[in-house]
């Protein structure tokens, strides 16, 4: 008992840790083209009383589309839109929860995110502080959430994060970039519509798939590797390979990279990310810079640790006509490369995956600097 104690005051998962968690899955998930339309049907036996709303926290690209009319409000339920232009923030989820609180006298009884990672997680961050007290901020890390969430629901618009399957929260905090890791965290509901992705700009579609096919390789070439992890890495990759390099319809891809992004967030679900994650962060807390445009901006130079896999990624990138954006790091200060790095070897767990329990002996400040320095 005091060994699990000590383990849980340090808040970082080890590898034994890691190896024999326990973790919770989407228990209930619909897919199919025009599966939409069930979610009325879905929330219905989930409504407390009609004073008890479902909040839809909706991507403002949707503003004014079809989308919006088939969303099935009733009663006093609520239709909040949001901008996923920036990463979500813990203050943000704190003024929803602000929000919904003042307005409603009891617990909605859901809370439903369509769109992207961005409203994916503001959903689940949204679901677990409506029952838990103080910030977003003060649950940033393993663990620390330890009541129940609301009912929620994951709706994805594109295709990538993982998001819908993941047990983490990815907010940018007043302190740093992370994720509130929590059994608590999953969706109880996901509904995957392939039909939800069409339109999805070029760009877009390409930085959020690759955030899935980074996922694969990390999670593949990771020190915490297992059967459970590999299974479903492995035939992620192998669809991500499909819809990337090889010539298919426009319905078939996006009926693959769903799966992919389904089977890519299981993979780290008993496993972990690794480099360019963990270097990704420092990109999003410091630039703002979007969690999948910063995978392929670090991937890009990590031959020396994923040398088949960026690879794969140039030729990904040529196919596509893909140019990524240059410069981004030639401004910053001392102090802010400083913070970015800091920020980055601060994803300990992401580290230990990619390089074993002797990782900073091999990667120092000082190489990720010469990293950062590329981009």
């Amino acid at each position: 008992m005091e060994v699990k104690k000590e383990m849980a005051l340090k808040n970082i998962p080890t590898k034994v840790s890691q190896e024999y968690r326990n973790f919770p899955m989407v228990p209930r998930v619909v897919y199919g083209k025009g599966s939409f339309n069930t979610l009325g049907d879905i929330l219905m036996p989930k409504r407390k009383h009609s004073e008890a709303p479902m909040i839809y926290l909706v991507d403002d690209v949707f503003e004014g589309s079809e989308l919006i009319n088939r969303i099935p409000s009733i009663f006093c339920d609520q239709i909040i839109l949001i901008s996923a232009e920036e990463e979500p923030k813990t203050n943000q989820v704190d003024a929803l929860v602000s929000m919904i609180r003042e307005k409603f006298t009891e617990l909605p009884s859901g809370i439903i995110g369509i769109g992207g990672g961005t409203l994916l997680d503001l959903a689940k961050a949204v679901a677990i502080m409506l029952t838990n007290k103080g910030s977003a901020s003060e649950y940033q890390g393993w663990d620390l959430v330890h009541k129940k969430s609301i009912y929620h629901v994951g709706i994805p618009t594109i295709s990538g994060t993982g998001a819908e399957v993941s047990r983490t929260t990815v907010l940018l905090g007043p302190e740093k970039k992370l994720g509130i890791n929590s059994d608590f965290t999953t969706f109880d509901q996901v509904l995957l519509d392939p039909e939800l992705t069409k339109g999805v700009p070029k760009e877009q579609w390409f930085y959020t798939g690759m955030d899935c096919f980074i996922h694969c390789i990390e999670s593949l070439n990771g020190t915490f590797l297992n059967a459970f992890s590999k299974s479903y890495g492995e035939k992620s990759l192998e669809l991500c390979k499909e819809v990337f390099l090889e010539d298919i319809s426009g319905s078939e891809s996006r009926e693959k990279l769903m799966m992919a992004s389904w089977h890519g967030g299981m993979s780290i679900a008993y496993s972990q990310v690794g480099v360019a994650h963990a270097m990704s962060y420092g990109l999003g807390y410091v630039l703002g810079i979007k969690h999948g445009i910063g995978n392929c901006l670090v991937f890009q130079y990590l031959e020396e640790f994923y040398p088949q896999g960026v690879v794969l990624f140039n030729k990904m990138l040529t196919k596509h006509e893909i140019v990524l954006p240059t410069g981004i790091c030639s401004k910053l200060s001392e102090s802010e490369m400083d913070t970015m790095i800091c920020v980055a070897m601060g994803m300990e767990p992401l580290w230990e995956n990619a390089l074993g329990e002797n990782w900073r002996s091999l990667i120092t400040a000082k190489k990720l600097k010469a990293i950062y320095q590329k981009i």
